[in-house]
């Protein structure tokens, strides 16, 4: 039985032999792309933004119709809406309509949009669409995974 256990930016393989074990390191790691982002749906969104800022502290902002009128959610420190702290993140609330769709969701950050999209469509899920480009952030598209999840990527714009 071959057993791997990841450790910082390398893995341990444990492999049963005989009476004993075989650890040995592996190299070849797989890169992470982080979650960077989440959305969650709102019947009544000052309502929303009232709990979140009175029971988490969290800083909102209002956009404009432009936007879908979606409400910037700060969740820690941030500059530019981008947080200091690493492992940390940020997102916002849209309109909740009749929609059995809407749900909270997560996005996770890639440096290739178009090569993350063949990815998907190599291992099962299916795309929404072709990548939007959202001003001053980057490319954006939604995705669905194997159990039917709805997931976004954003290719954040180079710095």
């Amino acid at each position: 039985m071959l057993e791997t256990f990841p450790h910082n930016e390398a893995c341990f393989s444990v492999e049963e032999v005989g009476g004993g074990f075989n650890i040995s390191l592996v190299t070849h790691v797989i890169s992470m792309d982080p979650v960077v982002h989440f959305e969650m749906p709102a019947v009544d969104r000052k309502r929303m933004v009232r709990f979140y800022e009175n029971v988490f502290g969290w800083q909102t902002q209002q956009l404009g119709p432009e936007m879908g009128d979606f409400v910037l959610v700060t969740t820690t420190e941030s500059d530019e809406h981008i947080p200091k702290k690493p492992g940390t993140i940020n997102g916002g609330f849209y309109q909740k309509t009749g929609d059995i769709a809407q749900t909270t969701t997560v996005t996770i950050q890639v440096d290739n949009i178009r090569e993350h999209m063949k990815k998907i469509e190599a291992a099962g899920g299916k795309l929404s669409g072709e990548p939007m480009e959202i001003p001053d952030v980057g490319l954006f598209v939604s995705f669905f995974d194997t159990e039917g999840n709805r997931v976004n990527m954003l290719q954040p714009l180079r710095q």
